[in-house]
């Protein structure tokens, strides 16, 4: 028998109607906050995200989907959604347009790491990225998009604000970071080895307890943090004050992407057990440039649909549509009639079996129908289908063909 390869699944209802429901009220959120709806290839070159991800990361060193095509091509899967949608500004010269653009988009993702439960090698992110605008109050923004998509579906959550720096400020944190790390070497893992000459920073990210404790002596970037910077994080706490929205600040939060700058948040819920973070973002103004374009400041964040899945709670499903099927089998063309007829304007199931009417009350009550109709000899002599409304338990006649 074949099976769906290793880290990735099927979805089927009621799965399926849960994944539906979210994507659409989440792209009806976003719609509400001036968002447009954008899609990028699900392969692009490989050197897209060794450039954007940067070659140090994970991601890159040991997660992607990579291989050569037929026509001599270096390509792999996406293994996340902000690089292909700033290739695709870029290549369709919006930086160059000038202006503010706010794009969201859904879909797959693909990385090659050890399955277990909240991480898959296929997985599906909703994500919003948007371009052009530099004030931190488009950081609030985003953070309450965010957050009204998870209120929306009744999750509990925890969001978490660091300030990563800029350029400016970076070079200073970074050569202390460095010293640091050095004269603690020896305790530390093999990846916070490796990442001591790489990306520093990332450090902070590692989830092995014995290199967390010693690192809570290790220099923070808020303290090194320029004019500026300082500036925009003190403003954004503020504001968040202000609209009432709880957070705390997380020093040890970083962004395993090398291309995140300033504002980074992340939303944790305790529901999920070790793998909680169910969304994360942050500023990341460098990047446009870095991959060619015009120097455009930009901010985004992504959901990881499977992990919220498990904590959305579908609202109970109302009855919907008709059910037509026949008493007798001469009856069968005028029910596949009258059927296609109300399909222009209802959900519409048509039976094909001739069956008792019990059969087929019972039929259209497992389908959680509003209306059960059905043609038998009777009403095929007289012209006529009987209509039961299933929820207000109540019957007619109809003519055929009205």
């Amino acid at each position: 028998m074949i099976k769906a390869l290793r880290g990735m699944k099927d979805f089927l209802p009621p799965q399926s109607e849960k994944f539906e429901y979210f994507v659409t009220k989440s792209s009806q959120i976003a719609k509400r906050f001036g968002f447009s709806p954008i899609e990028t290839p699900i392969l692009e070159e490989t050197s897209l995200f060794k450039r954007s991800v940067g070659e140090s990361s994970d991601i890159v060193g040991k997660e992607m989907y990579q291989f050569t095509d037929k026509g001599g091509n270096d390509v792999c899967l996406r293994p996340e959604g902000t690089a292909g949608v700033v290739r695709s500004f870029i290549e369709n010269k919006l930086d160059r347009k000038g202006g503010v653009y706010r794009f969201y988009y859904f879909g797959p993702m693909f990385r090659y790491e050890r399955p277990q439960k909240g991480r898959l090698r296929e997985f599906h992110q909703f994500g919003i990225e948007v371009f052009g605008e530099e004030s931190v109050m488009e950081d609030v923004n985003v953070i309450a998009l965010a957050k009204e998509i998870l209120d929306f579906f009744d999750i509990s959550y925890t969001l978490k604000i660091n300030s990563l720096g800029c350029k400016e400020c970076m070079p200073s944190y970074r050569e202390n970071l460095i010293l640091f790390l050095k004269d603690i070497e020896d305790g530390l893992c093999e990846d916070c080895k490796r990442r001591i000459y790489t990306n520093p920073i990332r450090v902070y990210d590692c989830k092995n307890a014995s290199c967390q404790n010693i690192l809570h002596e290790g220099p923070r970037i808020t303290d090194f943090l320029c004019e500026t910077c300082d500036s925009d994080f003190q403003t954004l706490t503020k504001t968040l004050k202000e609209l009432q929205i709880d957070y705390e600040i997380d020093k040890n939060l970083v962004r395993g992407l090398d291309y995140y700058t300033k504002t980074a948040f992340e939303f944790t819920s305790n529901e999920l057990g070790a793998q909680n973070a169910i969304a994360g973002g942050g500023r990341y103004d460098k990047l446009v440039e870095f991959l060619g374009g015009k120097p455009t400041p930009a901010i985004g964040f992504a959901i990881g649909i499977e992990r919220i899945l498990e904590l959305i709670k579908m609202p109970k499903k109302k009855r919907e549509g008709y059910y037509f099927a026949a008493l007798t089998s001469d009856a069968l063309l005028d029910v596949i009639k009258e059927g296609m007829k109300k399909r222009e304007e209802e959900k519409v199931y048509i039976e094909y079996k001739v069956k008792s009417l019990k059969a087929h009350l019972k039929s259209a009550d497992r389908l959680n129908v509003r209306y059960c109709a059905v043609i038998g000899e009777d009403e095929l002599k007289n012209g006529v289908i009987w209509i039961k409304d299933l929820e207000e338990k109540s019957e007619k006649f109809q003519k055929i063909g009205e």
